[in-house]
């Protein structure tokens, strides 16, 4: 073993806290789970202006160097360590987390790239697939003693390749032991159900096998999840093995005597209300960027669900008594429809909601005395303010009202371009979730702070780790950390094997 290792080893066996630089970083997801367990946040790269700024606000407060934007294809792990102080890269990190951007994998993202490139497999081509060719990089110079990957399903069949396979296969030549997994949020205390691939690799001296957290929480999960597991399991099967998935380890199982998994009214219920369609009437919302310049006071104290008592009182990111992003979208054609929608409707039936409501309309004028005439521009005009212009059939996922008794389905980033994906469950407030409550839904602390206005701050939870997914993660690696330093350390120094 080298040189390099053995110090690294020692540094941790003698009680210093894990470094860890988090790659791809986001707004800090992941390195908030790990923070929360006592590992050090020595660096983050991240290219997104906003978000990198966000994880600088939340990790290294005033140090405006880690607060600015890093290309990873342009900046070397050497350039980075001096950037940010670190030493040299042989000694400054323990640990490398993060998630190649997962656009690049994801199936929903490949028709687009063939319309745009006019090539049958566009998407294979695609640069950012390429990213995590980048994070094998920066594992070769910062040799760290344990890795932690994440990416969408769809990476373990990425056009055919094995993407996660690749990747385990190529850390096993550096010295690693590596295995990856399919996890989901909902399972580990997150109120939502999200589905990921994670990767987890160590140091060959301090484990022969991959272990995963196991689930403290148990949900029913609807098909369409588990149809998305099979078919990203599908080239994993025997008799349909593209590549041999010899890394690949069956996801711990959650069962029906674990407690139940958080639900979206245990995440929200204690937020303050806003009641959309009231506050368009009073002038209180209006078109614009939405900032987060405006406190908005917790309220009256109710009680507080195990969940929401957490949010609020994780420790160093405490919200203190009002909330800074509790705004939602000014989407005024929209939140009487939202207000006449059952639990779990999408968007086929709030079309034909609509159609329903456009006919009232028109019989509301008629009785007044004026009949409007079909495809006249009265008639168009009236319509467009009350029915979406979006296919049902073309478009059937775009909109979903919640249910407050399940956790809400998986939040995207797509969130910063609409939100309809969640709309709330409470008909009286009638409108999509707020950004605080999009960070709830993420496991972000009411005391996390996202830089940008209303939009970016979507994006970046989206996007984002859940961090209780990554406080489940952390702490399966501490464990594995600790059973070597308390059973093998010794005897490996010993027999001179470090």
């Amino acid at each position: 073993m080298s040189e390099v290792i053995l110090n690294k080893l020692a540094r941790l066996h003698s009680g210093k806290a894990p470094r860890v630089l988090d790659l791809f970083a986001g707004c800090g997801g992941l390195s908030l789970g790990f923070h929360s367990k006592g590992f050090e946040i020595a660096g983050a790269v991240e290219l997104d202006p906003h978000a990198a700024r966000s994880h600088g606000m939340n990790f290294h407060p005033g140090l405006e160097t880690h607060a600015q934007p890093v290309d990873i294809t342009s900046v070397g792990p050497e350039e980075l360590a001096k950037k940010l102080s670190l030493g040299d890269t042989d000694h400054a990190i323990d640990i490398i987390i993060g998630g190649p951007p997962c656009q690049a994998f994801a199936r929903v993202g490949r028709p687009k790239l063939r319309e745009v490139d006019e090539h049958p497999e566009a998407f294979r081509h695609d640069p950012r697939a390429r990213l995590y060719q980048e994070y094998l990089h920066y594992v070769e110079a910062f040799k760290p003693v344990a890795v932690l990957m994440e990416n969408v399903p769809d990476a373990l069949n990425h056009g055919g390749q094995n993407i996660a396979e690749e990747i385990c296969e190529v850390l096993e030549t550096k010295g690693y032991v590596a295995g990856y997994t399919l996890l989901n949020a909902a399972y580990y205390g997150v109120p939502q159900m999200r589905e990921r691939m994670f990767l987890l690799a160590y140091r060959r001296e301090i484990t022969d096998s991959i272990v995963f957290p196991k689930p403290t929480h148990w949900v029913q999960l609807p098909p369409g999840y588990e149809g998305s597991r099979a078919v990203a399991l599908k080239f994993l099967k025997r008799g349909n093995l593209i590549k041999g998935a010899f890394d690949y380890i069956a996801p711990p199982e959650a069962t029906a005597e674990l407690i139940p998994a958080v639900t979206a009214f245990q995440a929200l219920g204690d937020l303050p209300a806003i009641f959309a369609r009231k506050e368009l009437a009073e002038g209180r919302l209006t078109r614009g960027a939405r900032r987060f310049d405006q406190p908005v006071p917790y309220g009256q104290a109710i009680q507080l669900s195990d969940y929401a008592r957490l949010m609020r009182s994780w420790s160093g990111f405490e919200a203190g008594n009002a909330l800074s992003d509790h705004v939602i979208r000014y989407l005024p054609r929209d939140y009487p429809l939202f207000a006449r929608l059952k639990p779990g409707d999408q968007y086929p039936q709030a079309f034909k909601q609509a159609k329903v409501m456009f006919q009232e309309a028109l019989e509301v004028r008629a009785k007044q005395g004026n009949t409007i005439v079909e495809d006249s521009a009265e008639y168009e005009a009236l319509k467009k303010s009350i029915v979406p212009p979006y296919d049902p059939g073309k478009f059937p996922n775009k909109w979903r009202k919640m249910w407050q008794d399940a956790p809400a389905r998986t939040l995207m980033a797509h969130l910063g371009k609409d939100s309809y994906s969640h709309i709330h469950y409470d008909h009286d407030q009638a409108r999509t979730i707020s950004v605080r409550e999009a960070a709830r839904l993420q496991s972000f602390p009411d005391g996390f702070k996202f830089s940008g206005t209303m939009n970016p701050a979507f994006r970046q939870i989206g996007n984002a780790v859940p961090p209780l997914m990554a406080k489940a993660l952390a702490t399966q690696i501490s464990i594995t950390l600790k059973a070597f330093h308390e059973n093998e350390y010794e005897q490996v120094r010993a027999t001179g094997a470090l």
